[in-house]
């Protein structure tokens, strides 16, 4: 991983070290590459690979990053969506 790909990602909204060192280690490296995947299946493999006890709070930062705004400012019928696919995990 160079140190581009890593900047890349932390260029985006809500991604931290926390956030992006997540990204990495769950396989995605690339802006282009979380947003070809979503925001459900990245915090599916986060989950599964990174962190099992990964937030909700986590989804919406990864939506936020997808869609080029902080988590807390996502429309809420998104923020609802989200919570109920959460809740169902």
């Amino acid at each position: 991983m160079d140190k581009k790909q890593m900047s890349s990602l932390a260029a985006l909204p809500n991604v931290g070290k926390v956030l992006e060192s997540n990204l990495i280690q769950a396989g995605i490296e690339t802006p282009e590459e979380l947003r070809n995947i979503g925001a459900k299946e990245v915090f599916i493999r986060i989950r599964a690979r990174v962190d099992p006890g990964a937030c909700l709070h986590m989804l919406y930062g990864i939506q936020g990053a997808i869609d080029g705004m902080p988590g807390k400012l996502l429309p809420h019928n998104i923020k609802d969506e989200l919570k109920r696919f959460y809740k169902n995990l």
